[in-house]
């Protein structure tokens, strides 16, 4: 499942990773920390490369301007700063007497590190002043358990225990050094365990949390400690929230869930909580925490539950409004004859869109190959028509897709149509009567429907002899028709009988089959 050279949704295999953790964005390109190494992919989501010499990379933390990359080394107790332009390692930052560093957030020039060993006590959170030649860790806070989740903007720090349950959420004021600790909100009062992820606004006035339970996304504001909004509340259960983000400029708010119904996402409006976009993916459930902006887009690493296999996943425009596309066809078709099929593309505000190319494929179900037809566009108003002729008989599924605008969210419409195969003509002429021992000429032609026969095309003969003790059948050689569709044999009757001759083409993929019988009256030598 490689990406499709447009602007759709595109699903591509991690060939070599066995393990996912954080996926980050910037500089035109895709993270995916993936233990001894981070996969790079293009804004598309196609592979184009790693950054290698990495011993347990688990969080990540982009740069604003996406010039540099950071990476928690939990293998060789470190912090690495990458060059996301030439893919290098630009330096290392010790955290030797802080094992497993684990979770990034990046505010201004300091990084806030999450570190512990998982199910080990010990844990904690330090800061780097990145702007320093060679930062020194600041320690914030108290022991945890396991490498806590932290999320840093303006003045505020949340630290989030994990692998506990109940788990609690710590806010520090980081205007003053050392941070203070404005409060807790308790895992025990609000009934919340295993904290999978945290997203903090770009003021630090709001951090959304995601828990094993309960099965939504709580917004919290960072100042009172109390819960001021709620996103995914669904009536019924649908999935287990593992993954949080909010868009660059804050406006949405992304959720990801592993399976109940379906594993997938939700975008939700920040301010009103509504939900705005859903998308399921048949191919895997994300990856706890890993789910990330780039531009309009979302990207997320899914893991297939039944062979452990990695795939990142890119959903396009996922914060832009719907357009709608529209594809209708007639109900049947022949093939080898053309018809046509129409459309209307309608942007996100309703107006005429101008002209615009379209993407339309046909494939022969229920796995045949996928082909382009060239040329499709739209006219000013957003109506567009295809004309094809398909090449074989069976249902054919048209997909149409527009890649989208910057006003407006990539749309795709889908029609099947059922193509019948084309009826050829078969003639058989020869004469009437015969005589016991005296050659039979016979002749005919295949008319393949106006066209030629196709090359290899075989008639089988059969002859059927009626006489007083019964009925016998026999095959004759198979005769192969000429260009224009002729074609002879010749048979000498050996008793005198009923004869039937009968030819047959079982036709192929665009022709149904066809037969032809003449008969003759055979007398005996003497009539």
């Amino acid at each position: 499942m490689a990406p499709v050279a447009s602007a759709a949704d595109s699903t591509t295999y991690l060939a070599g990773v066995t393990k996912g953790g954080d996926v980050a964005a910037g500089g035109g390109r895709v993270f995916v920390a993936a233990d001894d190494q981070i996969v790079v992919a293009d804004a598309q989501g196609a592979l184009t490369g790693a950054v290698t010499g990495l011993s347990g990379a688990l969080g990540l933390a982009m740069a604003p301007d996406g010039t540099r990359l950071y990476a928690a080394l939990s293998g060789s107790n470190e912090v690495a700063e990458i060059d996301t332009a030439a893919l290098t390692i630009t330096r290392r930052i010790d955290l030797a007497a802080y094992p497993c560093p684990s979770n990034l957030s990046l505010s201004g020039n300091r990084l806030w590190v999450g570190y512990g060993c998982r199910f080990t006590a010990g844990g904690g959170v330090l800061s780097l002043d990145l702007s320093a030649t060679a930062p020194e860790p600041v320690t914030v806070g108290v022991g945890t358990y396991s490498a806590p989740l932290v999320a840093a903007a303006g003045n505020t720090l949340v630290v989030g225990e994990t692998d506990i349950n109940p788990s609690d959420l710590m806010v520090y004021d980081v205007s003053v050094t050392p941070a203070t600790l404005r409060g807790e909100i308790d895992g025990h009062t609000y009934n919340q365990g295993f904290l999978k992820d945290l997203a903090i606004t770009l003021d630090g006035s709001m951090v959304i949390s995601v828990f094993g339970s309960p099965y939504q996304y709580d917004g919290w504001d960072t100042t009172s400690l109390t819960k001021i909004r709620t996103y995914g509340a669904e009536p019924t259960f649908d999935g287990y929230p593992n993954a949080v983000a909010l868009s660059p400029d804050g406006s949405h708010v992304a959720g990801g869930r592993s399976p109940a119904l379906g594993a997938g996402v939700a975008l939700y409006d920040t301010v009103t909580a509504a939900k705005t976009y859903t998308n399921d993916s048949s191919v895997g459930e994300p990856v706890a925490g890993s789910l990330t902006f780039a531009g309009n887009d979302l990207f997320s690493v899914l893991k297939q539950p039944s062979t452990g296999r990695l795939y990142l996943w890119r959903l396009h425009g996922t914060t832009l409004p719907a357009s709608t596309l529209t594809l209708t066809a007639p109900s049947s078709a022949t093939v080898l004859e053309p018809f046509t099929m129409t459309g209307q593309l309608t942007p996100a505000n309703g107006s005429a869109p101008g002209t615009q190319p379209l993407v339309v494929t046909r494939q022969l179900l229920p796995n045949g190959p996928s082909t382009t037809l060239a040329g499709v566009t739209t006219a000013a108003d957003g109506k567009f028509t295809v004309t094809d002729t398909p090449p074989a008989a069976g249902n054919f599924r048209y997909k149409a897709l527009w890649d989208g605008s910057s006003d407006s969210r990539w749309s795709t419409a889908v029609t099947t149509i059922s193509v019948a195969k084309r009826h050829p003509s078969l003639t058989l002429s020869g004469p009437a009567t015969g005589t016991v021992g005296e050659q039979l000429q016979f002749s005919g032609a295949l008319d393949a429907a106006g066209q030629a026969p196709p090359p290899g095309t075989s008639l089988k003969v059969h002859r059927t002899v009626s006489t007083d003790a019964g009925t016998v059948t026999t095959a004759l050689p198979a005769v192969t028709p000429a260009s224009d569709g002729s074609f002879s044999f010749a048979d000498t009757p050996a008793e005198s009988g009923q004869y039937t001759y009968t030819v047959r083409w079982a036709g192929n993929a665009m022709f149904s089959s066809v037969y032809a019988s003449h008969d003759v009256t055979v007398q005996g030598e003497f009539g």
